[in-house]
């Protein structure tokens, strides 16, 4: 399977993230903490370069504690600063905040030591759309500046932000890359939620979750839907979600659409359970 997906918009994005790339000190890119791999962009990396980078794991509330704890030290490990969030924790936020200050704080002291006057450090916040990075950067400046919806690509442009005299923030759209040439990674990505549901098939992505659940979260699966672990036939799973969850059309028959539909909204909510569809083994 190989997915394109490249709005004229990303592209221009992406030109625009490598002329900037010089104005700022240190970037700070969100990831989803429940997949913290497949959710970086490969392209983003090039662009980059060797810039001083933040990772920050996002909705780190609906993946698994233990998982998110592995990624934290393997990033630790690879000497990459990593930290994993809730937006809606303050606690959380000022961690960032202090964290990117720390980082920017090293390329200014580099710049005192050449006689070159000191000012705020400036970051480039850059991500993966659907990600959560327009309510993090209102967060950050604790008031509304980003626009925010549940739909990949709600930033079209770049804007300046100011995080209380700490450093100044510059927004960036989300960026996917031109296709996923891993198939994996494409259906990781669109059980979350970041790929647009129309560019595949809902049914597909379900039975994909379906499986990974089975194998790693088999306990969750049973108490959410009823479905036990050595169940191998698809068309059954989803006929026993659907009496489960009542998405029957006239006739008594299952409607599998909406049994997708069920699935995709609970993983992505929460009300499966704290799930991460990649861990650090593999």
């Amino acid at each position: 399977m190989t997915i394109q997906w490249f709005p004229g918009h990303m592209a221009k994005a992406r030109r625009e993230i490598k002329e900037k790339l010089k104005l700022v000190d240190f970037v700070m890119e969100l990831v989803d903490a429940r997949a913290p791999v497949s959710s970086q962009n490969p392209m983003l990396q090039e662009v980059l370069d060797n810039k001083p980078k933040l990772l920050v794991l996002m909705k780190k509330d609906l993946a698994d504690d233990i998982e998110t704890k592995k990624w934290l030290a393997y990033f630790k490990e690879n000497e990459i600063p990593a930290i994993a969030i809730d937006v809606n924790q303050k606690q959380d936020i000022q961690q960032v905040i202090q964290m990117a200050k720390q980082l920017g704080n090293k390329k200014l002291e580099k710049l005192k030591k050449r006689g070159i006057q000191t000012r705020v450090a400036r970051a480039m916040i850059v991500g993966i759309p659907n990600v959560g990075k327009s309510t993090l950067i209102n967060r950050l400046a604790n008031k509304k500046i980003a626009k925010t919806g549940d739909r990949p690509g709600v930033t079209k442009h770049q804007i300046w932000i100011k995080i209380k005299k700490e450093f100044d923030l510059l927004d960036t759209p989300g960026i996917l890359w031109p296709k996923f040439e891993d198939e994996e990674v494409g259906y990781r990505l669109a059980a979350i939620g970041t790929i647009k549901d129309q560019l595949l098939s809902l049914q597909d992505i379900t039975a994909y979750t379906i499986k990974y659940l089975q194998k790693q979260y088999p306990d969750l699966l049973k108490q959410r839907y009823g479905i036990e672990q050595d169940m191998e036939d698809m068309w059954d799973i989803f006929v026993a979600i659907g009496k489960n969850k009542g998405a029957l059309e006239s006739g008594g028959h299952v409607n599998f659409d909406r049994v997708a539909e069920i699935v995709l909204r609970d993983l992505r909510d929460g009300r499966i359970g704290k799930v991460t569809l990649e861990i650090v083994e593999k």
